[in-house]
């Protein structure tokens, strides 16, 4: 990093600027003491000593990372902004890496195509929604016509969808027994899985439900549910698959940034992890058989993996979703739970599920035709997207399924009984 950094003079700035209220938040998030320390060992590397501790110990959380953040792009301290982003969304990769927050912070430009991509979880997003955020309440149809059909431009009940960093969006067509990949601003998709007829043979699928991209091989997995198999589809040749996982009633995939892979199985009501080459798998949610304890889950759906490996199951015949953090034995209620209904403490049939970097909880609300809100640790949720009564218009959905949300935070829903992919895009003026 060229030229001198001195982050005492910065956090004394940025404490001059702020009002009454943020500074004392600031201090707070930094301990009264810090200015002592940063007396004693005011260069930059004592500062980031101190710094790591506290995000070491958990006295500065992401949230507060992400208030540090937006403090110094307001007095334009973009430099600083930009590490800590950068340390913020590369933690979970660093933590398997010998590297600090000093490292992450003071490399050097000239090796900035060394760092990572940032990371952000499948299906997220990899900037910070505001937690009001509003999106514009009439989609744009991405994918499908809004008529059931198997010609090139139609799809046929889909569920599922991944959408690539370019916009592309990737669709289990379920009964079309295929997946197609729509490019952006495409009035027609390309089949590239499946395609030719329903069956199990290595070129077939048979009710596909969803579909991620593996950018480490290239290719597509895909929940291929009524042959009850896990399959890998080339982006390359996309003449035929292979099987990876078998005897798994498998609904919805998720994937974290090791490259291990999440399946939910509905009929053994349980989600189960597989590492990178493995193909039995343990179970890290349910498993305990069907039912509506804190430790089961009763016909689950789809599955969402956050940076902390906790994973977020919508538990279909229970109306809830569920959050199991990594290694426990139970999960909790963060959204629904209330019996099947319409209020904002209720879903009906929930599928798709998706968070963001603040831990606000985004679900496809089935049986209500709608998209739901939850933010982290609330008990009840608002509507965002539809609610405005089962049907095709532009403001309405007809059983939403899949969710995603782009790079820009825009959100994707299969709106399957329209038998099409909607985009709504993020209000670019909050």
């Amino acid at each position: 990093m060229s030229g001198e950094f001195d982050f005492r003079a910065l956090l004394l700035k940025i404490q001059d600027l702020l009002s009454d209220n943020d500074r004392h938040r600031f201090l707070f998030l930094l301990g009264e003491d810090v200015p002592r320390y940063l007396r004693d060992d005011p260069s930059l590397s004592g500062t980031l000593r101190v710094l790591e501790s506290l995000l070491e110990k958990a006295i500065i959380s992401d949230q507060d990372c992400d208030y540090l953040i937006k403090v110094f792009k307001k007095i334009h301290c973009n430099d600083a902004a930009k590490r800590l982003q950068e340390y913020q969304l590369a933690l979970e990769h660093f933590s398997q890496r010998s590297c600090s927050l000093q490292d992450i912070l003071l490399f050097d430009n000239d090796d900035e195509d060394k760092m990572p991509s940032p990371i952000y979880p499948l299906r997220g997003s990899s900037i910070n929604i505001h937690p009001n955020a509003r999106w514009q309440q009439n989609g744009l149809t991405v994918a499908g016509d809004n008529r059931q059909g198997n010609g090139i431009n139609q799809l046929s009940n889909p569920f599922g969808l991944y959408v690539d960093d370019d916009q592309t969006i990737y669709v289990a067509d379920r009964w079309n027994h295929r997946v197609v990949e729509w490019k952006r601003g495409a009035t027609s998709g390309q089949v590239v899985a499946g395609g030719n007829g329903e069956g199990s043979g290595a070129h077939q699928l048979s009710e596909p439900l969803d579909v991620i991209v593996d950018k480490q091989t290239d290719s597509l997995i895909i929940c291929d549910r009524s042959n009850t198999r896990v399959v890998r589809w080339s982006r390359r040749n996309r003449t035929s698959g292979e099987t990876i996982i078998s005897n798994i009633y498998c609904v919805g995939l998720a994937m974290d940034e090791n490259g291990s892979l999440y399946v939910v199985d509905y009929r053994r009501a349980e989600v189960r992890l597989y590492r990178r080459g493995e193909s039995q798998g343990i179970v890290i949610a349910g498993g305990n058989e069907s039912g509506n304890r804190l430790d089961q889950l009763s016909i689950p759906q789809y599955v969402f993996v956050d940076r902390n490996h906790s994973v977020y199951v919508t538990d279909w015949r229970n109306h809830r979703v569920m959050k199991w953090m990594k290694g426990a034995k139970q999960g909790t209620v963060v959204a629904g739970g209330k019996g099947e209904e319409n209020g904002l403490i209720q879903l009906s049939d929930p599928q798709g599920v998706i968070v963001d970097q603040l831990g606000t909880i985004y679900v496809a609300d089935d049986g209500n035709d709608r998209i739901t809100r939850w933010p982290k640790g609330a008990t009840k949720g608002s509507v965002i997207i539809g609610g405005n009564g089962r049907g095709g218009q532009s403001n309405q959905l007809n059983g939403p399924v899949g969710l995603s949300f782009d790079q820009h935070g825009n959100l994707y829903v299969v709106d399957s009984g329209n038998h099409r992919v909607q985009k709504f895009n993020i209000d670019s003026s909050q």
